[in-house]
């Protein structure tokens, strides 16, 4: 027995053996196959994540979507479960959830006891960067209302046109706009609008003290019936396209389209002990992301009333800041400052924006620290957005099959059009050829377009793209994908570009100089600037017979209809405009020549602020401006 016990015991530990050999040429095979799986494909781990970060973001709006719970009950939840956490740090005062709920209570009760805001109406918001900004927009949500953003850049006939297509009757300004505000009252009190200012009190006629009525109001809960009537698909705000210089177009904003900005955040990494620092114009939707975001978070937002770059680290550090948010222009500035000691003593992780150039992309990250960047592409009226969630420097997104990007589709910059087949239909751009990005309008992808404004929302829409009645949504923007799948940002086409973070239309610019007393016709283009982001603005113009050219009054007039970043930089006087046999003007080459007096022979002026006027621009100009020595 002892015999045949020791013979089973041999043949139980050779199949012991066995099996362990067998076990470790397994695992030792699985795991040369991950590690060439790794090597083929190196961001196959970070592509499920971020779909299923996305599937579950999809399930949450669909949960929201059949009980409308909005953002501002997810506001309402934290400011019960954490009352006194801060929510907005600003300046030198803190105001927690708590005091977040008690103040826009009263913002609310305000505009109730006015008798002239009702359920469903939109009050237009001409406001900066401070926390009233918030308190009233949450304010307007809980009584059922909505808010228009009005971009505190824009004056008379563009603020004019702003509130009017908002369909608001009610306009709430900051003190400091108060005479932007008197330049149009009389047009507003002719429409019977109530105009408030921020101010403890005003002598302006027909104008009222907000902050006094707020003062007198009680910040008791308001009941949830005033907002009964409210579903995902209502209008939470009005944000107007940046674009859109001469009269702005005003995109809505529903309360699903909220949820999907603020998840951004989630999807980013900002976790429950974040601070955000957001120094971003609130009436942008990357600034009002930044706000709603930490909302959905339940974190900490430090506000800044307007972005400095010499004050941006100091803050970050009073703050206690562990997110930025970003565009272009701003990194680009911050990387242009004196470098100092301290550049690295923060606690920044994270940088979450859009616009970034790969070469800023790496000097941030070289002297600033191992800030993790995650780059965004999106419009505020588009219906879908693209994320670098991989951290590759320079790109915008990736293209995968779990992940399928937008379509592309070639485009000829000669016709400003895509390239079309002999059946009509639109040719996809092969991989690594810059084509136009287009994204199919349907259900789960909805267009809203602007309020009010047909024509513009149909100008967005291309038709027949791959099948006849299919409607795609027009980003108005070159992409190309390359070999790995990462897809880049190429140029804007068409009548808009971008300059100092804004987009600026074109043909709105032109009308606008038109008028100017010795232009005849103009014809404004973007042009590329050394060292610059996007592109700065330069018209071409004909004079009226007879006349010179009045830089002094040029100047004067595109000061006081144009916002700063849409004023040309750059004024070329010419005999003709060159246009197509449509009579569009002709704009590839004048792009190509730029500003460059080595190229034209035409008279060309510089736009001097210091002197308020347009100068020639002769080559010590030119070279200052190549160089970086003169700001523009």
């Amino acid at each position: 027995h002892l015999n045949e016990i020791l013979f089973h015991c041999v043949v139980a530990l050779i199949y012991c053996s066995s099996l362990m050999n067998m076990f470790v040429s397994v695992v030792f095979a699985v795991a040369i196959v991950l590690l060439g799986l790794f090597f083929r494909f190196p961001y196959f781990i970070q592509d499920v994540q971020y779909v299923l970060a996305k599937l579950k973001v999809r399930r949450c709006l669909l949960k929201y979507m059949q009980t409308n719970f909005t953002i501002l009950e997810r506001f309402l939840e934290a400011a019960r479960t954490q009352p006194d956490k801060p929510f907005i740090h600003f300046k030198d005062e803190t105001f927690t959830y708590r005091d977040a709920d008690a103040l826009s209570n009263k913002a609310a009760r305000v505009f109730l006891q006015s008798g002239l805001v009702k359920q469903g109406d939109t009050v237009a918001m001409l406001v900066g960067n401070e926390p009233m900004f918030v308190w009233l927009w949450l304010g307007l949500v809980k009584i059922g209302c909505s808010a228009a953003f009005l971009n505190y850049n824009i004056r008379s006939k563009s603020l004019l046109h702003c509130f009017s297509c908002s369909g608001a009757n009610t306009l709430v300004a900051a003190a400091e706009l108060q005479d932007a505000v008197e330049e149009v009252l009389p047009s507003l009190l002719e429409q019977q609008v109530s105009v408030y200012i921020l101010a403890d009190g005003c002598k302006a006629a027909g104008v009222e003290s907000f902050r006094e009525k707020m003062s007198q109001a009680s910040s008791e809960p308001l009941s949830r019936d005033l907002r009964s009537h409210l579903t995902l698909q209502s209008p939470a705000a009005y944000i107007y396209t940046s674009g859109t210089t001469g009269l702005p177009k005003a995109a809505v904003i529903t309360h699903a389209r909220l949820w999907v900005m603020c998840w951004i955040q989630l999807l980013t990494g900002v976790n429950s002990r974040d601070v955000i620092y957001v120094s971003l114009p609130l009436y942008h939707s990357a600034g009002f992301m930044g706000v709603t975001g930490a909302i959905e978070r339940g974190i900490t937002v430090a506000l800044r009333s307007k972005f400095s770059a010499s004050q941006f680290w100091d803050d970050c550090r009073k703050y206690n800041a562990t997110v930025i948010q970003y565009i272009g222009e701003t990194m680009r500035y911050l990387c242009n400052t004196p470098k100092v000691r301290r550049d690295r003593s923060h606690k920044v992780r994270l940088a979450i924006g859009n616009g970034i150039r790969a070469d800023v992309w790496r000097d941030f990250i070289s002297r600033f620290g191992n800030v993790e960047i995650r780059e965004l592409y999106g419009a505020t009226e588009g219906n879908f957005a693209l994320l670098n969630y991989s951290g590759k420097i320079g790109a915008i997104g990736r293209d995968t099959f779990l992940n399928k990007v937008k379509v592309q589709v070639s485009f000829c910059i000669m016709r400003g059009e895509p390239v079309r087949d002999s059946s009509g239909f639109c040719i996809e751009a092969d991989k690594g050829e810059p084509g136009l990005l287009v994204s199919e309008i349907s259900v789960r992808a909805p267009f809203s377009g602007y309020v009010r404004d047909l024509q513009q929302t149909e100008r967005k829409k291309l038709h027949n793209v791959f099948k006849r009645g299919d409607v795609y949504f027009n980003t108005g923007d070159l992409m190309r994908i390359d070999e790995d799948h990462f897809i880049y940002f190429q140029d804007r086409v068409g009548d808009t570009f971008r300059w100092k973070g804004e987009n600026v239309a074109t043909t709105e610019v032109a009308d606008v100089i038109s008028l100017a007393g010795c232009v005849k016709e103009a014809t404004v283009y973007g042009v590329k600037v050394p060292g610059q982001e996007g592109r700065a603005g330069m018209a071409a113009v004909t004079l009226r017979d007879g006349l010179k050219f009045d830089s002094v009054d040029v100047f004067k007039h595109v000061e006081n209809f144009l916002p700063a970043y849409a004023r040309p930089r750059f004024m070329r006087i010419q005999s003709s405009l060159d246009v197509t046999g449509t009579f569009k003007h002709l704009k590839v080459k004048l792009v190509e020549e730029g500003f460059n007096p080595n190229l034209i022979t035409d008279p060309v002026y510089f736009l001097d602020e210091k002197e308020k006027n347009y100068i020639p621009l002769m080559m010590d100009i030119f070279n200052g401006v190549n160089l970086g020595e003169i700001k523009i």
